[in-house]
């Protein structure tokens, strides 16, 4: 309740003296001094009933003792405060109301002392007496000294305003007056000084700052004394406080003078058509303080000098400020800032700590951010105003970073990391001030790495942490700012140097973060040291990546229209744009691969793992623009690309480590595929050139590209496969043999039997310009050379000294029934394709279906397959392969008799039934069945 009386108070005060002005600065004062009181009476009070309390215990302890319990209230208030008197008889009569109890039914523990009788608490006193204790109040108590100097300086504020707008002095004697009572004040408390200390400090202080008042007012607002003189009494005055503040080492003595001084223009308010004065006149306490700080460690004194300064400059400025103050407010906010800059060094100076000397954050950080938010109202209408505050804060900063570093002091590292936080901060909020967002993301990446390196320099985890989140903001800065890249200059455009001014830091991050680094060994430094420890590797793909990024932004660049009406073009065609593309990130690869190699760096090489799918990708992407391999000059940038992947790809079989095998294998595998693949596209070529598009040349394209891969494989890493050991054998098959013959021949077996099916079953044989001749034509020697290649290779894969897993199935009896009915159907199909050329059938299943024949020649055709396997069963002594045969009679004679009795007539028919009947007597005659007894050898053997 007393804070809202004394907030009521001030308000009320305020409003009377400065009207609306006065409402928020009296209401404050009031507040705060309300709660000061309410403080004061609280401890007061406290303080005199927990002495009773003593006394009430020591009663209960002593029941003899407890009539002179009662005389101790008198001279144990004689030093005490008003409240304390009034406060005693209610404690008396607390003690009157306890009741007593007999010795023998109250326990020893719960002994209550007799009641008091209540004229004791208060007896009367001589008037002698009560002068002393007036007299010991008045001078004992500081802080109630205190209250009164500042109502007292109020009133002579009031008084100095009362007379002078009653007119009954002369200004000048007012002022004098007013000086002189400063001047007492000052000479009677440096007399007491050694008798009281706190009354003497309190009087010196209110000394000092009732001097500060009337020159202030004397040259201002009453124009009576010459600038100069008013400056040179200011210093004076800010000088004595300063010495009485030292040599008494009283910060009590300091906050009073400097209190009094900062609240002379508060008080005394006025207008003036220039902030010289006032600036001045702050200037000069701010000096004062720094003398100060520079022997006494007195924050509470560097904080009222910091906010009063920043609170009367920003009110001044606010209400005041003009164009032409620019200069004058320029030169104030730098002073002011170089003047706390100070304090804070002196500061950490004079004050050690447990961890080193101590930091005040407040002098730190606050003029940087209440400067700063000035310097930026102060440079608003100007271009890149903002930007160069910003950097002029930032290079202060630094600059006394680095002098703070200089004196290599450790107990001074707190205060030098402050001070290099701020300055960095700083340089990094300047460059989104003058920049655009590319050019932001490089410096950004480029600061990031260098506070990432101080960091890792001086041991400490936070710059670190900064540089890693600075940079990762450039990254999505530059990807989400990609835009269209028009430059006339080579490598000289945002569209190259952005990612590449990001790539770099990223890249040099990821070589410091590969081996772990020092921090102070905190819990917070240990738990990020974890996170950071799996950093290195995904900062150097990033970076690799942005590298990649830039050279493919520089080969896709564009020139600037040559007018108005035109519009961009390409420095590169589409397909150049694609070799030079593919030709750049594979030499950024190799480079990488060379240095990881010889610095001991592993994640280096995993670019080089990736050559082979960017191959892919290239070559497909060509496919699609309509470029072949051999069009020049493609085939020298595919020959330099191939060559590059060969010598990545033999740098990499030295790896080692989990699922490197597997890596290395597909690789090995995947590059006979692209070479498979290259091989259909250029026998593409050749068909396109010779206009072959409509005829089964270019229908086996795809089949010959395979069994050709197949065959190749078979002959040249087969002759490994029978070995126990490659160590013979020369690079590629030297490690990887079994890679070639059967990781890359599996896939590509599967693709030929796939491709010889549908040819030999759907492809019309047509052969043009040559005449179709069964057997010598490319559906039917394509279909010839796969089955043959499949065969040798199951051979090869059979011979195989440590046969791989997946082959037993290989080397069963299902690849073989699947060949023998290829090779049905190829057969069937060789005789459609005679009939349909030299018949002139149409290609379609109801036509050969219905001609007789077809028909007939199918029937005689499947009865001489079915012979030819019986006589070779016969030889062999395979049982099974003759059963074949009797079926596929059984098959014929069915067929003659559901299909042919019917739908074949005439010659075809007999023919028909006569050729089938003729060999049937004679498979009886010459081929009987093989004996039971020798089934199961000649079985296996077949």
């Amino acid at each position: 309740m007393m804070i809202w009386w004394a907030t009521i108070a001030g308000v009320l005060l305020g409003f009377s003296q400065f009207d609306f002005g006065g409402i928020v600065t009296g209401g404050f004062l009031g507040a705060a001094m309300g709660a000061w009181l309410k403080h004061v009476v609280q401890e007061a009070i406290t303080r005199e009933v927990d002495r009773r309390m003593a006394g009430l215990e020591l009663s209960a302890q002593d029941p003899e003792r407890a009539p002179t319990a009662a005389p101790l209230a008198p001279s144990s208030q004689r030093s005490g405060s008003p409240w304390t008197q009034s406060a005693a008889p209610k404690v008396a009569e607390a003690e009157a109301t306890v009741p007593r109890r007999k010795p023998a039914e109250t326990p020893a523990a719960q002994v209550v002392a007799p009641s008091a009788p209540a004229p004791s608490a208060a007896p009367t006193l001589p008037v002698g007496e009560l002068f002393a204790k007036a007299q010991g109040w008045l001078l004992g108590g500081n802080t109630i000294v205190r209250v009164g100097l500042v109502i007292l300086f109020v009133g002579l504020t009031f008084l100095v305003r009362l007379v002078a707008n009653a007119g009954l002095f002369p200004i000048e004697a007012r002022l004098a007056t007013v000086g002189a009572i400063g001047a007492g004040l000052l000479a009677f408390g440096f007399r007491k000084r050694i008798e009281k200390p706190g009354f003497g400090l309190s009087l010196q202080g209110a000394g000092v700052a009732v001097m500060y008042l009337t020159v202030f007012a004397a040259a201002r607002l009453y124009e009576v004394m010459p600038p100069p003189a008013a400056f040179g009494f200011m210093i004076v005055f800010a000088a004595l406080g300063c010495a009485l503040a030292i040599l008494q080492n009283s910060q009590a003595m300091a906050l009073a003078a400097f209190l009094g001084g900062f609240a002379v223009p508060v008080l005394l308010g006025g207008e003036s058509k220039t902030p010289v004065p006032l600036f001045t006149y702050i200037t000069v306490l701010n000096l004062a303080i720094l003398v100060i700080a520079w022997k006494k460690s007195w924050r509470p004194l560097n904080l009222l000098g910091f906010f009063a300064t920043f609170s009367l400059a920003g009110l001044w400025g606010l209400s005041s400020y003009a164009d032409q103050h620019y200069l004058t407010c320029q030169l104030f906010l730098a002073l002011t800032i170089v003047i706390y800059l100070a304090m804070a060094l002196l500061y950490a100076h004079n004050t050690p700590g447990k961890l080193g000397n101590a930091a005040d954050s407040t002098l730190l950080f606050g003029p940087a951010l209440v400067g700063f938010g000035l310097q930026v109202g102060l440079v608003r209408n100007f271009e890149y105003g903002s930007a160069f505050a910003a950097l002029a804060f930032g290079a202060a900063y630094l600059g006394v970073t680095a002098f703070a570093l200089h004196k290599r002091r450790d107990e001074m590292r707190l205060l030098s990391e402050c001070l290099l936080a701020i300055g960095v901060g700083f340089v990094t909020l300047a460059i989104p001030l003058a920049l655009d967002a590319k050019w932001t993301s490089a410096a950004w990446a480029l600061e990031g790495a260098g506070a990432f390196w101080v960091g890792a320099r001086q041991a400490r985890w936070m710059p670190r942490l900064f540089g890693l989140l600075l940079q990762g903001v450039a990254a999505l800065i530059v990807l989400t700012t990609l835009d269209a890249n028009v430059s006339a200059w080579p490598f000289g455009h945002n569209g190259f140097v952005g990612p590449a001014m990001v790539a770099v830091p990223l890249l040099l991050t990821a070589w410091w973060l590969r081996q772990p680094l020092p921090h102070s060994g905190s819990a917070l430094a240990l738990r990020y040291a974890r996170d950071e420890a799996l950093l290195g590797k995904p900062w150097f793909l990033a970076g690799f990546g942005f590298a990649a990024l830039a050279l493919v932004r520089e080969v896709t660049r564009k020139l600037p229209a040559a007018t108005s009406a035109d519009y961009p073009a390409f420095v590169f065609a589409p397909h150049e744009q694609l070799l030079l593309i593919l030709l750049a990130l594979l030499g950024a690869m190799a480079l990488a691969d060379w240095f990881a190699r010889r610095k001991d760096w592993a994640v280096a090489t995993w670019p080089a793992r990736l050559s082979l799918p960017l191959l892919w990708v290239c070559f497909l992407v060509s496919v699609g623009l309509g470029r072949h391999v051999l069009y020049l000059p493609d085939l020298a940038g595919w020959l330099l690309a191939l060559g590059i992947h060969a010598w990545l790809l033999k740098r990499q079989d030295t790896d080692t480590g989990h699922g490197i095998t597997k890596i290395r294998s597909t690789l090995h595998a995947g590059g006979v595929w692209l070479l498979a693949a290259m091989l259909a596209e250029s026998l593409q070529l050749g068909i396109d050139r010779a206009r072959l598009w409509d005829t089964s040349w270019a229908g086996v394209i795809f089949l010959v590209s395979v069994t050709a891969a197949l065959f190749a494989l078979t002959r040249w890493a087969g002759r490994a496969a029978p070995l126990g050991q490659t160590n013979g054998l020369h690079w590629p098959l030297h490690s990887n043999a079994a890679a070639y013959w059967w990781n890359a021949a599996v896939p590509l077996a599967g693709l030929a039997l796939a491709g010889a099916a549908f040819a030999a079953v759907l492809a019309k044989g047509v052969t043009d310009p040559l005449p179709y001749l069964p057997l010598l034509n490319p559906v039917d020697l394509s279909v010839a050379l796969a089955l043959a290649a499949l065969a040798l290779w199951r051979r090869m894969v059979a011979s195989a000294a440590h046969p791989p897993t997946g082959a037993e199935p290989l080397l069963g009896d299902v690849p073989v029934i699947m060949a023998g009915l290829l090779a049905f159907g190829w057969i069937n199909a060789i005789w459609l394709r005679s009939v349909h050329h030299w018949l002139d059938i149409q290609w379609t299943g109801p036509d050969l279906a219905a001609n007789g024949t077809v028909q007939t020649g199918i029937s005689i055709l499947w009865t001489l397959l079915a012979m030819a396997l019986m006589l070779y069963a016969k030889r062999s002594g395979a049982r099974v392969l003759w059963l074949t045969g009797a079926a596929l009679l059984a098959a014929v004679v069915a067929k003659l008799l559901l299909l042919d009795m019917s739908k074949v007539e005439g010659l075809a028919r007999i023919l028909s039934f006569m050729g089938v009947g003729g060999l049937m007597l004679a498979i009886g005659y010459f081929v009987p069945l093989p004996p039971r007894q020798r089934e199961d050898t000649k079985e296996h053997t077949a």
